[in-house]
């Protein structure tokens, strides 16, 4: 009678303790489901987030008609960065890969007023601010823009540091000055040189078209030239140590 109460049992306590695990199971199918629900909801409204007014795009349309233009908005990093999915927070934009993402390759920051470039390895960049120049009148043989358009790459990374080094001082040509971070002004246009090496090397001019209650600025660009890829010896780096 004892084993027959105790085999009982047994088996009861397996039957509860499947019953909970085939429970535990579905609760936690239930919840994985609704993260994933939750993401797509959470992606669908950065994507709002990060979206531009249908009127900036109607009085811009002639513009991006163009080809290699294009209308952006960039959040502020301060506000934004590690509450997205969306890497970066939105305060990054890649003008060559057309993406917000932050990583290998990004050409522009927007962080407590003012734009950045540069930010990652031997990475580096130069902004200028050209002033209230109209967008359309920007081009490579615009004075203010000739010292971006030159030869900036070196394949060495002792090369690539020098540059770093002096985006981070600024360098002045006649009344401008070159730097890797500027003031965010709106009504302003800006000429910008972004080198990522082993990805991308870009020079874009854009406009800032409008800033938003939130921080956020809007943008309006044009590719002026995409160059060959560039790349980095770094064997001469080792050999020096």
């Amino acid at each position: 009678m004892t084993r027959y109460v105790l085999l009982s049992a047994a088996l009861l306590i397996t039957l509860v303790l499947n019953v909970a695990a085939r429970a535990q199971t579905d609760e936690r199918a239930r919840a994985a489901a609704e993260i994933e629900s939750l993401r797509e909801q959470i992606k669908a409204r950065e994507a709002v987030l990060l979206s531009v007014s249908r009127e900036d795009e109607e009085r811009y349309a002639s513009f991006l008609a163009q080809p290699r233009t294009g209308l952006t908005r960039l959040l502020p990093r301060e506000k934004w960065d590690g509450k997205l999915s969306t890497r970066g927070g939105g305060a990054y934009y890649s003008f060559a890969r057309l993406t917000h993402e932050y990583g290998y390759g990004s050409d522009i920051e927007l962080q407590q007023g003012q734009f950045s470039v540069g930010f990652a390895g031997a990475d580096f960049g130069f902004l200028v601010n050209l002033g209230d120049m109209p967008l359309e009148n920007v081009s490579l043989d615009t004075e203010a823009v000739r010292p971006l358009a030159g030869s900036l790459t070196d394949a060495s990374e002792k090369g690539a540091r020098v540059q770093q080094r002096r985006a981070a001082e600024g360098f002045k040509e006649g009344e401008r000055t070159y730097a890797g971070r500027l003031a965010a002004v709106v009504g302003n246009t800006y000429a910008l040189r972004s080198v990522n090496y082993d990805g991308s090397d870009v020079l874009v001019a854009f406009r800032v078209v409008r800033a938003d209650d939130d921080g956020s600025v809007v943008l309006l660009w044009k590719m002026l030239k995409r160059f060959p890829k560039p790349t980095l010896d770094r064997s001469a780096s080792v050999a020096e140590h």
